[in-house]
């Protein structure tokens, strides 16, 4: 097996190597409830939906509930 004569430099052997560590964007596709990005053939991570049905509930942090039930309490 041939070995080589000299040295090569880091920057040549960087170069190689980060010629093939280029990654794409992975593809995204647009909700159809909230128009949000998302991976084609998933659930949507802001609304939960998924072609239109709702799959995974928001939860409401406590906090939130607790101010929405005054504010309704209020305009009663």
């Amino acid at each position: 097996m041939p070995n080589p004569k000299r040295k090569h430099t880091p920057h040549r052997r960087d170069c190689r190597r980060s010629a093939n560590s280029k990654l794409d964007a992975p593809n995204s596709s647009k909700c159809s409830n909230c128009g949000a990005a998302k991976m084609p053939h998933k659930v949507c991570p802001e609304c939960g939906f998924y072609k239109g049905v709702l799959i995974v509930p928001k939860k409401v942090k406590k906090a939130q509930k607790s101010e929405n039930a005054q504010e309704e309490a209020q305009a009663k």
